[in-house]
């Protein structure tokens, strides 16, 4: 089954081939999308890396805490966000 990481605080200058590369010494990189702005189309400085597993399971504890561009990477499962209905403004 596939496992969806986060992958936070990421160089905003860094390329989906650049975070594919660093998790594929882990194990089979399924897909890579990291989040730009909606308005400006701005890297947001985070994305999800899909990984099998046990290759993903390896790929957060090696990579979390590593630094990429002078930026320390936060590396963790990924958590479904809560729905929009129940959040108050």
């Amino acid at each position: 089954m596939v496992k969806s990481i986060y992958v936070g605080n990421l160089p905003f200058s860094v390329t989906e081939d650049e975070v594919r590369d660093l998790f594929s010494a882990h194990g089979a990189v399924h897909t890579v999308k990291l989040i730009n702005d909606r308005e400006t189309g701005r890297p947001r400085g985070f994305g999800f890396v899909g990984m099998e597993d046990a290759a993903a399971e390896s790929a957060i504890h090696a990579i979390n805490g590593m630094e990429l561009g002078g930026r320390t990477l936060r590396v963790n499962e990924a958590r479904e966000r809560p729905s929009i209905r129940h959040r108050r403004f």
